[in-house]
């Protein structure tokens, strides 16, 4: 795969004329809702194309700097295990080198990546009958599973967005997506908050996991069980604990004082997973207060509750 070339002394590099351009580049495991990622980034005006051979991408990349049409001002590109059929390691691990070059370049570039449980995408492989494009005939699904993970680490390990699709249904991947990726360019991070039960196991592909577990516990009110942290009760009974307010009064702080030093190393998504034992009240509430906090910072914020229904 050839790599950036340099400028030629003397010779002005076009300039890119027009609107900006964007770029996402779309990966992930076979079964991982890349398909419904990419509709979903085509029906909000992106020029899709669907499994590009990496070495175009560069060429690619040249042609948005130097001003395609204005059909092609946002772009996005799926890549997966099948671009780099028998290499797929030695071209893949080039994919960061290209990126940097692109944004160089001054091409707004962002990799988002797809991942879910392998028991999930083995269910999901049996419930439809397709066939995994790695499999063969001394290849079982796990395999051909495990082998397209290591294909596609390069990917993974430049992405700025991962969203684990193990528990998020067609519909709310379509949200993740919009609102991860549609209108990106504001200056300020966008951020997503993740209410779940520890119970149920930690979330994956987050970068701040925050535990509750040590707040006073609804559940052990009679009349609060049944009840969310939604609920008016849940609300005015952990608004008078001491210990939850502290928490709440901390974990903004620290986001308050931080995030401005993440933007600044150019990070534009952030995934904050708020954890209690069932996912039901603490968590839960703890999630709403935080979006009211950060949508008043001006942040774009989407919220999902993992346990509710």
């Amino acid at each position: 795969m050839s790599r950036p070339s340099a400028p030629e002394p003397g010779r002005e590099q076009p300039q890119a004329v027009g609107k900006p351009m964007r770029l996402v580049i779309l990966s992930g495991l076979s079964g991982s809702g890349k398909s419904v990622a990419l509709h979903t980034l085509e029906d909000v005006g992106f020029y899709c194309i669907d499994n590009l051979p990496l070495f175009l991408l560069q060429d690619l990349a040249l042609g948005l700097h130097e001003g395609l049409d204005d059909a092609f001002t946002m772009t996005a590109v799926g890549i997966d295990a099948r671009t780099s059929p028998g290499s797929g390691p030695e071209e893949l691990r080039h994919l960061p080198e290209l990126v940097r070059s692109a944004r160089e370049r001054g091409i707004g570039c962002d990799v988002l990546f797809l991942d879910a449980h392998t028991e999930t995408l083995i269910k999901r492989f049996s419930e439809t009958r397709r066939k995994h494009p790695l499999t063969r005939g001394d290849r079982s699904l796990p395999e051909a599973i495990a082998l397209e993970r290591r294909l596609l680490e390069p990917i993974r390990s430049c992405a700025d967005i991962c969203i684990d699709t193990t528990q998020t249904n067609v519909h709310e991947l379509r949200d993740l997506v919009r609102s991860r990726l549609v209108g990106g360019d504001s200056p300020k991070a966008s951020i997503l908050l993740q209410s779940f039960g520890f119970k149920h196991g930690v979330p994956h592909d987050v970068d701040f996991v925050f535990d509750l577990r040590s707040l006073p516990n609804p559940h052990w009110q009679p009349e609060l069980r049944r009840l969310t942290g939604r609920d008016r009760p849940v609300i005015e009974f952990l608004d008078s604990a001491e210990a939850f307010c502290r928490m709440r009064t901390d974990i903004q702080g620290f986001f308050d004082r931080w995030i401005p030093s993440f933007e600044t190393d150019g990070r534009s998504y952030l995934t904050i997973a708020i954890g209690c034992t069932g996912g039901q009240h603490r968590s839960v509430y703890m999630t709403e207060s935080l979006r009211h906090h950060f949508e008043s910072e001006g942040h774009q914020v989407m919220v999902r509750h993992r346990e509710l229904p």
